[in-house]
């Protein structure tokens, strides 16, 4: 089910959207083949912690985050991934593991990866592992206002 805090959002703001309803997957790269969307326009979620702050990179789906650079971009000392118990707490309404890259509705800082922006459209987890949401680049960028960088790991990338 869609998350009713962010269809109300989205709603209230008269913002253009499309629900897409897949099959059950569990990877952003089964998610995208399910809804037959490129993996370049599905935006996954990763939900970090950043000096013990939470916060949400959010990249194509086929990409990986770059948490050196991340770290450069924010100035945190410590990065790491969120563990479950983390994602539970701050997205109580959410299927763990698909939350949306909506973090301003939950208070949280979000970093989206500068190729989202070669497309028009983007498609993410509507908080649930059966539902996306589909909207224009342009408005989610003018309801989150996520910092946009280049966040995510390049071929020639080493731990």
């Amino acid at each position: 089910m869609v998350l009713k805090k962010l269809e109300n959002y989205l709603e209230q703001n008269n913002i253009w959207y499309e629900k897409i309803t897949h099959t059950r997957t569990y990877t952003a790269q089964e998610t995208a083949a399910s809804a037959h969307i490129k993996g370049k326009e599905l935006a996954k979620s990763v939900m970090i912690k950043m000096d013990g702050k939470t916060a949400l990179a959010v990249l194509p789906a086929y990409m990986k985050v770059d948490f050196r650079r991340l770290k450069q971009i924010s100035g945190a000392k410590k990065i790491r991934l969120a563990i479950e118990a983390d994602m539970a707490e701050t997205f109580p309404d959410c299927t763990i593991g698909a939350m949306s890259p909506f973090g301003n509705l939950y208070k949280i800082p979000v970093y989206a990866d500068n190729t989202l922006e070669m497309d028009e459209d983007i498609a993410f987890n509507a908080g649930s592992h059966m539902e996306l949401i589909k909207m224009h680049f342009k408005d989610f960028d003018k309801l989150v206002h996520p910092k946009i960088y280049d966040i995510h790991r390049h071929p020639h990338y080493r731990m």
